[in-house]
């Protein structure tokens, strides 16, 4: 099995975990990864419980032509490749996610009510709305994530990226549960949430840069 095939694999398999675990609904959302200078990514249109190693597709970094599969690449392309050309991502997941998409259409910027934003880069940013597979909302994702590795899309949903699969999805499930956790604690009658300030955020991310990693 080739580079390409296993990550196809890797991919698929991350695809089916944000269906699992409630970040999206049916064919919603999408995940793309790197290798070399091509750029896995689900299709357009097709649940991923049905994908297989044939329906492997792939396009050009630099150009965005199609060089794998036959099927249509997923319709948010230019925000992924928008991600890999600004980026040293090595993966990207984009999701529907229901507490975060909330959290979008109240903000400007997630409150920040846990020092685990310090693993996105400090205090999560919301892209203004732009329409979905637009080179208008890739320039508004990028913005948003500037020194940063998430970001929320207003009335959208979320994306971040990392340099595997595995820490992209981290960072999309840890921000989800950022969202529910500042949505939960701000809808008690008569009491505000405590805020961390940036100071105290970008300590932990400083402290979160090693985590796991063997000395």
């Amino acid at each position: 099995m080739n580079g390409q095939q296993r990550a196809w694999e890797a991919l698929v398999a991350t695809a089916r975990r944000t269906v699992t675990d409630g970040l999206v609904v049916g064919t919603s959302g999408n995940v793309s990864v790197r290798v070399g200078d091509t750029v896995l990514v689900t299709p357009s249109g097709v649940p991923y419980d049905r994908l297989t190693p044939a329906d492997a597709t792939g396009v050009d970094l630099t150009t965005g032509r199609q060089v794998l599969g036959g099927l249509t690449p997923t319709s948010e392309l230019p925000m992924h490749l928008a991600v890999y050309r600004a980026t040293d991502a090595g993966a990207v997941v984009h999701t529907h996610a229901v507490h975060a998409t909330a959290v979008s259409v109240l903000v400007d910027e997630l409150p920040t009510v846990h020092y685990m934003a310090g693993a996105l880069g400090g205090p999560v940013r919301v892209a203004p709305y732009a329409l979905y597979g637009t080179e208008e909302l890739a320039r508004n994702t990028l913005r948003a994530l500037a020194d940063r590795t998430g970001c929320l899309l207003r009335n959208h949903g979320t994306l971040t990226y990392g340099t595997t699969l595995d820490e992209a999805y981290d960072r999309t499930a840890q921000l989800e549960w950022m969202c529910r956790l500042w949505l939960t604690a701000s809808s008690v009658p008569g009491l505000k949430p405590a805020l961390l300030t940036e100071e105290q955020v970008a300590e932990a991310g400083e402290r979160l840069r090693d985590y796991g990693r063997h000395r």
